[in-house]
């Protein structure tokens, strides 16, 4: 039997988003046909707006509705220190976290040449431009995430940033809190045994 065409294309809608198969989006659309008209107005009204009114700060390319972003504009941060993430929401993460208060620059992804993602796909120009003229920046702490491909980012952008003076460190990698040695994949244990510190 096939769904009614409203239905079909709610469906196929929900299937656009990360990781959410045929099953769920079918339990996805079948749960908002059941929502209050005023909560899927609210729903669209919400989705329509975090579109036409969320852009990318000039400076850091965080996501924002100002520009440059409250973050760029604070002016009580540490202006020598600049977080690379890959994606918007690691900047959320880390300010959860209530305990970096330097400023951030987002890349919008990592490389990725089996995804055909080079240099010129990121937002590393951006990065370079403002370390050139920005002469208060001493350290770039690369915060990309301990996969190949950002590994590989980090290694990239190390070799373009260190020729200028500025300091390059990385995110300590390895075992998390409260974790089993006996489960640690290789990359962790290495990872872990590499970022020792000192007691």
């Amino acid at each position: 039997m096939q769904y009614p065409e409203p239905i079909a294309k709610l469906i196929d809608s929900y299937m656009k988003l990360p990781g959410i198969g045929e099953k769920s989006a079918t339990r996805l659309a079948f749960f908002t046909i059941n929502m209050d008209q005023d909560d899927v107005s609210e729903f669209a009204k919400s989705l329509v707006s975090a579109k036409r009114d969320l852009h990318f700060c000039s400076i850091c390319g965080n996501i924002t509705e100002d520009d440059p972003c409250e973050i760029c504009r604070d002016k009580s941060r540490d202006q020598a220190t600049v977080l690379v993430v890959e994606d918007p929401k690691d900047v959320m993460s880390m300010e959860e976290m209530k305990e970096y208060h330097g400023l951030y620059h987002v890349l919008q992804g990592v490389l990725s040449p089996m995804e055909g993602k080079g240099p010129e796909d990121l937002n590393i120009s951006s990065l370079l431009k403002r370390l050139q003229t920005n002469q208060s920046i001493k350290e770039v702490i690369v915060a990309t995430n301990a996969t190949p491909e950002g590994e590989a980012t980090a290694m990239y952008l190390s070799r373009l940033i260190k020729p200028a003076g500025i300091k390059v460190t990385r995110l300590a990698h390895g075992l998390s809190v409260g974790s089993d040695i006996e489960y640690a994949d290789q990359m962790t244990l290495f990872k872990a045994v590499e970022g020792r510190t000192e007691m």
